[in-house]
């Protein structure tokens, strides 16, 4: 079990939190800073919000002697990636009267709001309420937004894969009512068993949790990234269950060798619902009662199943559900990626996927994709899901209607968009990193897109336009964009300076390797350059950029 004699700060934040009510309400009412109390930030992040300030701007208000300007992230609850036409509505509306107006899809398949300041919050989530939506549960250390494999047209009975997403993320919600009483004004409960939690307790998990299903033969979810993975086994359009992987998780910390990048292991398949509801449930008590509750840095599912082993963790999931996990049943991922423009799934209905760099919705020089999308929405012919790499299907549309919108799409310069943009940039992801994010080293979301312009001119010398590359990009060691699981990935080290990754393979079922240290962009061109060269006169027949960089320059070490 877990060292409870020696507990980090945070796990006496969430014991002592009342049922993650905290001290939140007074932070609220303190006019004197745009911040909450440092104990609150903690417990805030259950309710689907992390503190930030705009690093931009903190020399020019402390030359001011002005306190930092404190503003709120909220990430939305959205299993699957699914939101109706009317949900964006007001998602839209939302954004536009109380935060920076862009919306932020994720690599978690949700939306996600910056720049709220303190007094917004509470009209942001009670007008979210109100649309039907919330930001339960989607940070913290519990289980995280379900991602799904997105596009229907991956399998006849997608509908029915999917629907675990939902069923999983109902599930495995915390029991407090907090959210409610705090940002809803509903009235507290008086007798705290009504609260009872058996799954989270009042400690909740060790670290954040994720659970992502993939539908092969995509791995469009990186499923194998995830703390528990779900690999559909389909066959004759029947499912016949999911193969487990457990252990995944990509965080890691510069110059500590002690945490490190995983994919997660497979330790067997389950059939029926309800065998596969509570297997996931146990698997995660283990990690609750097993996980390093002292080191915040150690305590994902990947430590705790490399510390116990993955037969001693297997062996106490069967003890707990009371039967033993069946051999993994045979599967094969054979790509990772988005199916971009007009497709119909096996009931003839039609998904349009567009391109959305770095899943940064907004109206700007180029284009006017959030009143393109907003146009979409107010059809009420549709619905929307986004991918985990970051981009929007429009969903759900009948064969009488897909001219209306395809219309509207073509009026906006969306397919045009959509097409013009290479592999290279439509297979890349970027974290947000600066300005918001306290923990970036380096730019993510603000710099790719120009690197990428740089970059595409040495695919094209060396007429490689036609690879699907992927390639990702995070200010910092923490993997948010996932970069270890890329066959390209820069993590960055400080201002201006990244790592370079490869070797990582095309379906996300091997880790990169670290290749060259802190480069800049000068360098990082230079290396790139070589290694295009070397690719282009050295591959194998259809060998990929990931098999034959880890073929080079991995397994030569």
């Amino acid at each position: 079990m877990s060292d409870k004699n020696n507990l980090s700060a945070i796990e006496k934040i969430k014991t002592a939190s009342d049922g993650l009510r905290g001290s939140i309400p007074e932070s609220l009412q303190d006019e004197i800073t745009g911040a909450i109390r440092e104990d609150d930030t903690a417990v805030l992040k259950f309710h689907g919000m992390y503190q930030q300030d705009d690093r931009d701007r903190r020399e020019e208000r402390a030359d001011k002697k002005l306190d930092r300007l404190y503003t709120f992230m909220i990430r939305l609850r959205l299993p699957g990636g699914f939101i109706s036409a009317k949900k964006w509505i007001a998602a839209n509306e939302i954004a536009g009267e109380n935060s920076t107006g862009v919306i932020k899809i994720t690599t978690r398949q949700t939306l996600q709001l910056h720049g709220l300041i303190k007094s917004k919050i509470r009209p942001t989530i009670q007008s979210f309420s109100q649309a039907g939506l919330d930001s339960i549960a989607t940070c913290g250390d519990i289980n995280r937004n379900v991602s799904c494999t997105s596009h229907p047209g991956e399998s006849a009975i997608h509908a029915q894969v999917f629907d675990y997403a939902d069923r999983i993320s109902s599930f495995l919600m915390p029991k407090t009512n907090a959210y409610y009483e705090i940002w809803l004004d509903e009235e507290k409960i008086a007798e705290k068993s009504d609260e009872e939690d058996p799954l989270y307790q009042d400690r909740y998990l060790p670290r954040k949790f994720k659970i992502g299903i993939a539908i092969p033969p995509n791995n469009d979810v990186d499923v194998f990234t995830n703390d528990l993975g779900l690999v559909a086994i389909i066959e004759n359009d029947e499912l016949k269950g999911f193969n487990i992987a457990i252990g995944g998780g990509l965080s890691t910390t510069h110059g500590n060798t002690s945490t490190y990048a995983r994919l997660g292991t497979t330790i067997g398949f389950v059939d029926t619902e309800e065998k596969i509801m509570k297997t996931i449930y146990e698997i995660i008590t283990v990690q609750r009662d097993f996980g390093n509750r002292s080191d915040r840095k150690l305590a994902r599912l990947k430590y705790t199943l490399d510390r116990m082993g993955v037969d001693a963790y297997r062996a106490e999931v069967e003890k707990r559900t009371g039967f033993k996990l069946e051999p993994a049943r045979q599967y094969e991922f054979t790509q990772r990626a988005d199916r971009y423009g007009w497709l119909q799934n096996a009931q003839g209905v039609w998904y349009y996927t567009l391109f959305i760099e770095n899943g940064r919705v907004l109206d700007d020089e180029k284009l006017a994709l959030k009143t393109a999308l907003l146009e979409v929405a107010k059809t009420d012919k549709t619905n929307f899901l986004f991918t985990s790499s970051q981009n929007m299907i429009i969903s759900d549309v009948a064969d009488k209607d897909k001219a209306a919108i395809n219309e509207i799409l073509e009026r906006f310069k969306i397919i045009e968009h959509t097409e013009a943009a290479s592999h290279l940039r439509k297979n890349a992801i970027a974290c947000v990193a600066l300005p918001t994010c306290p923990l970036a080293l380096a730019e993510g979301q603000r710099y790719m897109p120009s690197l990428i312009s740089k970059i595409e001119p040495l695919i094209a010398k060396y007429q490689l336009q036609n690879e699907s590359i992927i390639m990702r990009m995070t200010g910092c060691p923490n993997g948010c964009a996932r970069p270890y699981a890329a066959e390209i990935g820069f993590v960055g080290t400080a201002a201006g300076r990244y790592n370079l990754h490869v070797g990582g393979d095309n379906q996300g079922e091997r880790l990169n390797t670290l290749y060259k240290e802190s480069l800049d962009e000068a360098s990082i061109l230079t290396e790139l350059d070589n290694l295009f060269t070397t690719f282009k006169t050295e591959r194998n027949a259809q060998e990929s950029f990931g098999d034959f960089s880890y073929r080079k320059y991995v397994l030569k070490n």
